[in-house]
């Protein structure tokens, strides 16, 4: 538990940026993060000194430790203004993350700038995540349409075959849900979902793949404040009227990237859970609870491990450390969740689990679209399912290749093999074209709307194959 510690004070340590720290991003990390998670905590506790990228942290493993400070918002505060190394200029300019952190959304804010912009995204987000409402219906509509296109697409071949469900289904729906949630009023925007492909990516081309993600995203924010329509940055601006231009494309892109990632990984790691034997997982899937197979997922494999930096506002003492005002504490959900204190209580033969999990947060900076994402990865889980039969992993569980970030984890690639069982669910009438700007693409007459850059690199992998 955190204890506030009167100025000066120390625990037998000095600090944070004079201790010997080992490095969190290493090839054990990337191959299995509990390897880590566990030999940081045997050495230092529940509280760990880590050295990310080149950066002194402090690194949250311990399960009640996480949750005190996730639920005090007021003693660890977000904001970037409160980081004692970054107001005195000492973090390397060249930092990987910096670029993420510094783009300054609901989701890195502090202060009293952020609450009425929750406020704004908690108002902007209740009718997607209202079942009764005519929006939120419409989008649920819309996610199983183009999960079942999805599916048709890459089994085009026959009722038996191959797929990477990662990059042909479980990567590329959430993206498409983020954009019936944005409202592009244009098919030349949809290549925006490539580029936010590149970003989470993180290659080469992530650098130009984001200035014009941003620049596209700025687009959208200034033909919203003209043309507002039922959308998710038109209910933003209604409920925050203040936004500028800027601000406005920053909170789009935290919703692309967070939704689109977060949703991705979870709908693979259930995949993933379930057609290994894992039990417990197909039982809750079999009685058709498919929201509570996927909060067993997330307490094992969460895809967000690791939270953006809070900051104590006074020296505190957590685990077997003092803390000090404006040190970087990073949340660990991944180590909170494997913590024996926490992890021993849960019941692993039952078919219903806790709702204790850290997946989402705790406390007042709870995910605001928790209830959004998970409903789009219930949808793609469940077409999945009643679509294929006999799904099978092309590769032995322990060789599924991942892709660990000091945010994310999920898989590189998910191969199995298929059997088409099922039927596309009652065909859905697209929504009515909006008026596209010149250079659009071409309609695809077969689908009645346009098809985007990343359907046509979809379609390019069916083929490629």
């Amino acid at each position: 538990m955190g204890v506030q510690l009167d100025s000066g004070s120390a625990a037998g340590h000095g600090s944070l940026e004079s201790m010997s720290l080992e490095p969190l991003m290493t090839r054990d990390y990337e191959r299995d993060p509990a390897i880590v998670y566990e030999r940081l905590r045997q050495a230092h506790g529940p509280v760990a000194p880590v050295d990310l990228l080149g950066v002194p942290v402090w690194l949250v493993l311990g399960y009640e430790e996480a949750y005190e400070v996730l639920r005090d918002d007021h003693a660890w505060p977000k904001g970037l203004e409160n980081w004692r190394a970054r107001r005195e200029g000492r973090l390397p300019e060249d930092w990987p993350l910096a670029p993420s952190l510094d783009v300054n959304h609901v989701l890195i804010q502090g202060g009293e700038g952020y609450r009425g912009l929750k406020v704004a995204w908690d108002t902007a987000l209740r009718p997607f995540q209202d079942p009764r409402h005519p929006v939120a219906k419409r989008l649920k509509a819309q996610i199983t349409r183009d999960a079942d296109e999805l599916i048709s697409l890459f089994t085009q071949g026959g009722r038996t075959g191959w797929a990477d469900l990662s990059a042909q289904f479980s990567r590329p729906l959430p993206l498409m849900v983020a954009s019936h949630l944005l409202g592009f009023p244009g098919s030349q925007h949809d290549d925006a979902l490539m580029d936010m492909w590149r970003v989470l990516d993180a290659g080469p081309d992530a650098g130009p793949a984001l200035e014009r993600l941003l620049a596209t995203l700025s687009e959208l924010g200034a033909w919203k404040m003209k043309e507002p329509g039922d959308d998710f940055p038109s209910y933003l601006l209604a409920s925050h009227p203040g936004l500028s231009v800027e601000e406005l494309s920053r909170e789009l892109m935290m919703l692309l990237g967070m939704t689109s990632d977060h949703v991705g990984i979870l709908i693979s790691n259930t995949v993933v859970e379930v057609i290994t034997g894992n039990l417990p997982a197909s039982a809750s899937l079999s009685a058709g609870l498919i929201r509570e197979t996927m909060n067993r997922v997330v307490m094992q494999k969460p895809p967000l491990i690791n939270f953006v930096p809070r900051f104590p506002l006074k020296d505190m003492r957590l685990g077997n450390y003092t803390v000090a005002a404006g040190d970087p504490v990073w949340v660990s959900v991944g180590a909170a969740h494997a913590d024996p204190a926490f992890a021993g209580k849960v019941c692993p033969e039952s078919t219903i689990s806790t709702r204790a999990h850290l997946s989402w947060g705790a406390g007042p900076r709870q995910c605001p679209a928790r209830e959004l994402a998970g409903g789009a990865a219930a949808i793609g889980v469940s077409r999945l399912f009643e679509r294929l039969s006999g799904l099978e992993l092309s590769l032995p569980v322990d060789q599924l290749p991942w892709r660990s970030s000091p945010f994310m984890r999920g898989l590189r690639s998910l191969p199995v093999r298929y059997t088409v069982s099922g039927t596309p669910a009652q065909p859905v009438p697209p929504p009515p074209p909006l008026p596209a700007a010149a250079g659009s693409a071409p309609a695809d007459e077969t689908a009645g709307r346009p098809r985007s850059s990343l359907w046509r690199y979809l379609a390019g992998l069916v083929r490629g194959r």
